[in-house]
């Protein structure tokens, strides 16, 4: 996949779950908030009040921190269409 095709389909996909309505499993909303964070090279705090939900978010970056721009957008993409797009 080229990276032009990458970005289409990266934001293809954040559109989709920005507009699914259906809930989302925790563990699977952890994965894209990771994926989201590396491929828009965003690697500030999470911003949560909760400090649960930070080391969660926190600990989904460390999971995920040897990944690529490129790698973090296709595992994005992937996770949507596995998860989300087929059930």
């Amino acid at each position: 996949m080229t990276n032009k095709d990458t970005h289409k389909k990266f934001d293809e996909a954040v559109e989709f779950v920005n507009n699914f309505t259906e809930p989302i499993p925790a563990d699977i909303l952890l994965k894209l908030y990771a994926y989201y964070k590396i491929a828009n090279k965003n690697f500030d705090n999470p911003g949560s009040k909760t400090p649960l939900i930070n080391a969660f978010k926190a600990n989904a970056l460390i999971q995920a921190q040897n990944l690529s721009k490129q790698e973090a957008m296709e595992a994005y993409v992937l996770l949507v269409n596995q998860e989300i797009k087929s059930a």
